[in-house]
């Protein structure tokens, strides 16, 4: 898009970014710059006091009025404020630029956004968990049940989703959070450190009522925020990555060696799938 920037007595800008002449002169700018170079050479000066500016004309109205009352909303949008930090450095505009930087800085005021992957394939599902980040994903597949509900297991589904919602934004920025609703459970919730499976809790169970078999979905809330608060062990710390003194005390996977032989592989392996939940009643239903 390219600027059109009339000298006098008005810009050429639609009416609710109208400014008088003294706009561009109420502080140095670039703006300053252009108008004073050509009013002291009128040949260089295009017919009707129109100046070309080849720019974006996005945040141009903001600039305009920064130049005019000193002060201006900053966007709530990171990317827009560095569209306008550009701009701001682009016509000299000092004290809009230093707002815009400190803005920056802060990135809890202008990063409100919390944004959950909805994995689609197996293999997006890897390179997401490959990230640097401790990762919990929770798995909620309804279509994967064969028989009918018992009587709880509608509000615990739906407690599990509010609890994974409710943790997103509490640990927005430490822990990267996924959806998957592809998976091969009903609801599953795993918990990944450095790329690896650290824990896993299972929700579902079949249980027997009326000699007929139904799926039961627990809720065990004091389960999974034991295990989101252990894969915090797992967070990076100023890009060191995690504390493996820590993880070794507590009996993390990555203080072990990368190098497992298949023993140490199965040990952990069962170890994910011991922390299952399976209720006391659940078994007892199995043998009867």
């Amino acid at each position: 898009m390219i600027l059109f920037y009339r000298l006098a007595p008005f810009a050429c800008l639609p009416s609710d970014m109208a400014l008088n002449e003294d706009t561009h002169t109420h502080t140095v700018n670039y703006l300053h710059y252009v108008v004073s170079a050509t009013s002291q050479c009128n040949e260089s000066c295009p017919p009707a006091g129109w100046i070309l500016i080849d720019r974006c004309g996005k945040h141009f109205g903001t600039i305009l009025n920064y130049l005019r009352d000193g002060a201006v909303p900053l966007p709530e949008i990171r990317r827009e404020v560095e569209e306008l930090l550009a701009e701001a450095k682009y016509y000299l505009v000092q004290g809009l630029a230093d707002e815009c930087h400190a803005a920056l800085e802060n990135k809890d005021m202008y990063e409100p956004f919390c944004k959950v992957p909805l994995v689609t394939s197996s293999k997006e599902e890897q390179r997401l968990i490959s990230t640097s980040k401790p990762t919990v994903k929770l798995l909620y597949n309804r279509s994967n049940n064969k028989y009918s509900y018992t009587s709880n297991s509608d509000d615990n589904m739906l407690k599990n989703i509010e609890l994974f919602d409710k943790l997103s934004l509490r640990f927005n920025g430490r822990v990267l959070f996924i959806k998957d609703v592809i998976g091969d459970e009903i609801c599953c919730w795993s918990f990944y450190g450095q790329g690896r499976k650290i824990a896993e809790v299972c929700c579902t169970s079949i249980v027997y009522a009326t000699e007929k078999k139904q799926t039961k979905v627990e809720f065990p809330e004091a389960r999974i925020y034991e295990e989101t608060l252990n894969i915090l062990l797992y967070e990076s710390q100023d890009g060191r990555g995690p504390d493996n003194a820590l993880l070794e005390a507590t009996g993390g996977a990555a203080g072990r060696s990368h190098h497992l032989d298949e023993d140490e592989e199965r040990e952990r392996i069962e170890r994910v799938r011991r922390i299952h939940i399976k209720r006391p009643d659940d078994r007892t239903h199995h043998h009867q």
